[in-house]
């Protein structure tokens, strides 16, 4: 039974109950990261700040305190409440497992395009968000980024709602879970083959109901170094260090 996308906030809160304590939150340049009894990513807000109320408060609390943030309207309380979602769902997925790792024999964050390329050659595809070195696919396929804040080669992003309900394949960000616009695009989507990638990925089955073809979310190789590298401000950094892409097929 087809699930309205709206509803991704509810069942992300529905599968990450758990009487786990927060261990660590660490929000870096572009990666903020949660340790509980797993770790979970999320894509830092773009917008700094100076006046974060709950800095020094979140240690130790039980993380069933800080999902609820997935709601929030405040982009650094949405980005932690996704990453402490990720730190369990991820932990205790049944996905991940099936999901095949895959590697690129260029840029280890492009690999989900790579992977992806025989298919969708000669397709109109449209990419939420400018990945960087994302141009060398744009001579291969009809390729179109939008983005919030676009270049002279990318539309902006309110020309989702034209083209996604034209494309053929959609790759959305996974970030847009916390920034509220997932329900809208994958409505837009629901022609396309529609991938949800990035590291903020949640290996959540429910996704497949909601219109989502693929995943194409991250596995942590190394723990250590995911976390030193974003502390140090890493970003496309942490695929050389510390996670690796993997995909999987829903409807499969």
């Amino acid at each position: 039974m087809r699930v309205h996308p709206s509803e991704i906030y509810d069942r992300l809160l529905k599968a990450s109950q758990t009487n786990a304590q927060v261990q660590e939150i660490m929000i870096g340049l572009t990666w903020t990261f949660c340790r509980s009894d797993g770790i979970g990513l999320c894509m830092s807000p773009a917008q700094p700040t100076r006046t974060l109320p709950w800095s020094g408060t979140l240690v130790n609390q039980p993380i069933i305190k800080l999902t609820p943030w997935i709601r929030s309207w405040e982009s650094y309380e949405a980005t932690v409440g996704m990453a402490a979602i990720n730190a369990v769902i991820n932990t205790t997925s049944l996905l991940l497992p099936q999901a095949q790792p895959i590697a690129s024999t260029g840029s280890a964050n492009l690999a989900v395009f790579e992977h992806f390329l025989p298919l969708i050659r000669g397709q109109r595809v449209v990419v939420i968000g400018r990945y960087p070195g994302l141009a060398q696919y744009e001579q291969e396929t009809q390729l179109t980024v939008l983005e919030r804040q676009p270049t002279a080669q990318d539309l902006p992003d309110v020309a989702c709602e034209y083209l996604l309900p034209e494309a053929d394949w959609v790759f959305l960000t996974a970030t847009s879970i916390a920034n509220k616009t997932f329900p809208r695009l994958v409505e837009l989507a629901q022609r396309a083959k529609l991938v949800l990638m990035g590291p903020t990925v949640p290996w959540l089955p429910d996704l497949a109901d909601m219109g989502v073809d693929y995943l194409a979310g991250v596995t942590i190789t190394d723990p250590e170094a995911l976390r030193q590298t974003i502390a140090e401000g890493g970003g496309t950094r942490i695929f050389e260090t510390g996670v690796q892409y993997c995909v999987l097929e829903l409807s499969a």
